[in-house]
C-alpha cells in the first residue's frame, strides 16, 4: 500500500504493538438458543434498548463537528472517502442487484428504500439516489446534515429521492415502533462509521429492528490488526495525514469476524466480506483479498421463522426436517 520507505516504521510497530484478542460480544455471548430466537425475542426491548444504550460517543461526535463543513471538498480531509465510491457505491448496487433481481435501465435501484447510517455530508447518499434509490441519510451532526441538504438541493434529480435526519440510529429504531413499515427499509448502508461508534452491539440491534426480512446491511470499516494501526493510524494520520490526527481510535477497530459473530447474534447472515486498499499515491482504492487493514461486508437480515402450522405445512414427512432446516 505505501513505498518501501515506511517498510522498518511498519514491521517496528507490528513487533512492538501486542495482537488483539477478539473480545466476546457484548451480550451475545450470553444468550441461549439459536440466533433467530434471540433476535426475535429482541424485538420487544426495542424500546429499553434505545433509550438506555446509545450509538453515539461524544467525542467523535466533537470532532465531525469541527468537519461539518468540509464534506464535499474532494482534495481536503474527506478527499479518500469521495475516491472510496469507486468500490462502495458499485457493491451496494450489485449485491442489491442480485437479492432483488429487479431491472430499471438507467436506474437500476428504483422502488427500493435505501438507509445511509452516519451520512455525514451526504457524500454515499446522493449517488445512491442517482441510481434511483429513495435514500435517507441520518447523522447525530446536525451542522453536517445541513451540509448535506444544501449540497442535495442544487441537483433537482434529487429533490424526490435524497432526505436527511439529524438523528442517531435508535431513535429512528424506536421511532419505528410506531410508523410501521414506513421506518423499514431494504437496505442500509453504514460505511466508515462502525469504528466510531460508543456501542457495536446497539447498532446491530437496530439495524435488524428497521431491516425488512431479506433485506441488506452493507459496511466498511477496519479492522483490528497490528497492520491496520501502523498504517491507517500512524501513516495515514501522523505521518501523511491522510486524514486529521486523531480521526481514528485503534481499540475501536473491529475485525470481521467478531462483526460477522455480533451481526448473526442480531439475525443477520454475513454473505459476503472483501477487503479494501487504498494508495496513497494514485488516491484511489482496490479490491484485495486481504482484510488485515479495509474491509467490506454484506449481511442479510434472516426472513422470520414460518408459524407452527406454515412449518407443518411445508414439512409434511418427518423426514424432510432436516433438509428443510437448511433452506
Amino acid at each position: 500500500m505505501f513505498s518501501n520507505k515506511f517498510g522498518r516504521l511498519v514491521l517496528g510497530l507490528c513487533a512492538r504493538k501486542q495482537a488483539a484478542v477478539c473480545g466476546a460480544v457484548r451480550g451475545a455471548a450470553g444468550r441461549s438458543g439459536s440466533s433467530r430466537t434471540a433476535f426475535h425475542a429482541g424485538h420487544r426491548l426495542i424500546s429499553t434498548r434505545s433509550a438506555s444504550q446509545t450509538t453515539v460517543d461524544p467525542d467523535e461526535v466533537k470532532k465531525f463537528w469541527s468537519l461539518a463543513s468540509k464534506w464535499w471538498d474532494e482534495r481536503g480531509e474527506f478527499a479518500a472517502l469521495h475516491a472510496m465510491n469507486d468500490l462502495r457505491v458499485p457493491f451496494v448496487r450489485d449485491n442489491l442487484l442480485n437479492v432483488h433481481r429487479v431491472h430499471h435501465p438507467g436506474k437500476p435501484l428504483l422502488g427500493l428504500r435505501i438507509l445511509d447510517v452516519g451520512c455525514g455530508g451526504g457524500l454515499l447518499t446522493e449517488p445512491l439516489g442517482r441510481l434511483g434509490a429513495t435514500v435517507l441519510g441520518i447523522d447525530p451532526v446536525e451542522d453536517s446534515i445541513c451540509t448535506a441538504q444544501l449540497h442535495a438541493s442544487y441537483d433537482p434529480d434529487l429533490r424526490d429521492r435524497v432526505s436527511y435526519r439529524a438523528c442517531t440510529l435508535e431513535e429512528l429504531s424506536a421511532d419505528g415502533e410506531t410508523e410501521g413499515e414506513e421506518c423499514q427499509f431494504d437496505a442500509i448502508v453504514a460505511s466508515e462509521v462502525v469504528e466510531h461508534l460508543a456501542d457495536l452491539e446497539t447498532f446491530a440491534f437496530c439495524c435488524s429492528h428497521v431491516l425488512k426480512p431479506g433485506g441488506s446491511l452493507f459496511i466498511t470499516t477496519m479492522n483490528k490488526t497490528n497492520l491496520s494501526y501502523a498504517l491507517g493510524i500512524v501513516v495515514a494520520e501522523q505521518l501523511l495525514r491522510i486524514v486529521p490526527r486523531g480521526t481514528h481510535d485503534w481499540e475501536k477497530f473491529v475485525s470481521p469476524v467478531e462483526l460477522e459473530r455480533l451481526l448473526e447474534s442480531n439475525g443477520l447472515s454475513v454473505q459476503s466480506v472483501q477487503g479494501m486498499l487504498y494508495n496513497p499515491v494514485s488516491g484511489a482504492w482496490s479490491w484485495t483479498n486481504s482484510t488485515s487493514i479495509n474491509y467490506a461486508l454484506h449481511a442479510v437480515k434472516l426472513r422470520d421463522d414460518p408459524q407452527p402450522d406454515q412449518a407443518e405445512e411445508s414439512s409434511p414427512r418427518p423426514e424432510d426436517h432436516s433438509s428443510a432446516s437448511h433452506s
